[in-house]
């Protein structure tokens, strides 16, 4: 491995930090955090809390049958993003357009939001309303990859652990407040009006309707106020194909100088899919298993917003001071014993030290342990590989740290899918959960922290 560092060429040199770049309370810091904040009416609303809920309800078919065929189709949908993220995310910032590309991903996921508005609840909408979520994840993963890659833009190498954290923290928030307006406005009204009717789902369909504009207008600062890229005219003007043998000679030239970049990559892919599969399918289990209401879910998600945001911060806070590797370490340890703790004390009522422990309060304590531990994970996860990136050439890392994790985003959801089918119970799709966390956590165990590996330089083409 090479003991020394390398600087950039002129041409590869990174763009300047817009004015204010570094303090979180800056307006670099805030636009980009805006899209975070934004994102929350896909994640939490579409994807965790309201509407995949919906779809897994008896209204298509089963809660089984359903969640595995959204188990199959998340899956599907991985495949296909481990297949083209790195030349998207490659191609992107070698033509100098990473915030064109971050905001025509983000609009193709705001269209195929909306559409969800005509899925009707019936057995034969089940694949429509799956093939529109995976779909959109698809198109939401390129658009992270932009996304992530604008962090080393607007922040220092003493401030990215805290910057990271923040934008987790104001996605979680932005969670917080939409699951709020969707609790008082669709699901339990606080004024009656026709749109929050049940009939043919209407009210839940117009959430995708509400959930698609608010990721719209809170997309928008980070495309105003964040600068475009340089562009490399090498690159850019290389073929789709031969996009992707220049990710080929860039993997082996990080791999020949920083090989514990590369190892890392592959352990943050692992855990991370567990990590998705923890808000993914939180929800599902939430009715599914522990029986709650609609209205029960989202006051759940509520709380688990609320708390997942404070993690984020402390995270961001103990990583900038202890290193995002021990922050990552402690919240998948976390992570498994609360998992674990859901699985053993199951939908029983137990009795400890003469109280009465039911169903509802194991999902309340240990969901929310769940929640607690994911932010500090996830905020620490890019902000590790933020510090590893060879200078200027942050974007293409990132592409691969999509690509690697999209790789292996079938693990988690087929996991899933199969212990539901094994033991005949939605509960034990925990059990694939884990295995996938602890995994992560074994292959993370040896890799060294950022402050003891060299960055590398990637060929331009």
């Amino acid at each position: 491995m090479s003991t020394h560092q390398h600087l950039p060429h002129p041409a590869e040199a990174p763009a300047p930090l817009p004015t204010g770049a570094g303090r979180i309370f800056s307006k670099p810091v805030l636009a980009w955090a805006s899209w975070d904040w934004g994102s929350a009416a896909f994640n939490a609303v579409m994807t965790t809390f309201v509407f995949t809920v919906y779809l897994t309800s008896e209204a298509f078919g089963g809660e089984e049958r359903a969640s595995q065929v959204l188990g199959w189709g998340l899956a599907v949908a991985g495949l296909l993003i481990a297949l083209l993220a790195p030349v998207t995310g490659q191609r992107s910032d070698s033509g100098g357009r990473r915030k064109r590309w971050l905001g025509v991903n983000t609009l193709i996921v705001v269209v195929l939001t909306a559409l969800c508005f005509f899925v009707f609840p019936s057995p034969e909408m089940l694949i429509l309303g799956v093939a529109l979520i995976a779909a959109a994840n698809i198109f939401f993963e390129f658009a992270g990859v932009n996304y992530n890659a604008m962090m080393t833009q607007i922040s220092t190498p003493s401030t990215i652990g805290r910057i990271s954290g923040f934008g987790w923290a104001m996605g979680y928030v932005g969670g917080i407040v939409a699951l709020v307006l969707v609790l008082v406005l669709f699901i339990q009204p606080v004024v009656d009006w026709q749109g929050a009717s049940s009939d043919d789902g209407l009210n839940i369909r117009l959430v995708a309707v509400f959930s698609a504009l608010w990721f719209a207008a809170f997309a928008l600062p980070v495309l105003l106020a964040v600068p475009e890229v340089p562009r490399r005219a090498r690159a850019a003007q290389l073929g789709f194909l031969a996009s992707y043998g220049l990710l080929v000679r860039r993997v082996k030239a990080i791999y020949r100088e920083s090989p514990h970049t590369i190892f890392f990559l592959l352990a943050s892919a692992i855990f991370r899919d567990g990590l998705a599969a923890v808000f993914t399918f939180g929800g599902i289990l939430a009715a599914g298993a522990f029986g709650f209401s609609a209205s029960m879910v989202i006051v759940f998600a509520i709380a688990a917003n609320v708390i997942a945001a404070a993690g984020a911060v402390i995270g961001g806070f103990l990583d900038d001071r202890i290193g995002p590797k021990r922050v990552i370490i402690g919240a998948l340890v976390g992570l498994l014993v609360a998992g674990t703790a859901i699985l053993l004390l199951g939908t029983e009522t137990h009795s400890f030290f003469g109280t009465r422990w039911t169903s509802d309060t194991t999902f309340w304590v240990f969901g929310l342990l769940l929640t607690l531990f994911v932010g500090p994970a996830q905020a620490s996860s890019r902000a590790y590989l933020a510090r590893l990136a060879p200078v200027g050439d942050e974007g293409e890392l990132f592409g691969l740290y999509a690509t690697t994790g999209r790789a292996v985003s079938f693990l988690a959801p087929t996991l899933f899918a199969l212990c539901i089918g094994i033991f005949g119970s939605q509960l034990y799709g925990v059990i694939g959960i884990l295995a996938v966390l602890l995994a992560g956590l074994l292959v993370l165990l040896p890799v060294k922290p950022p402050a003891r590996v060299v960055r590398a330089v990637v060929p331009e083409a």
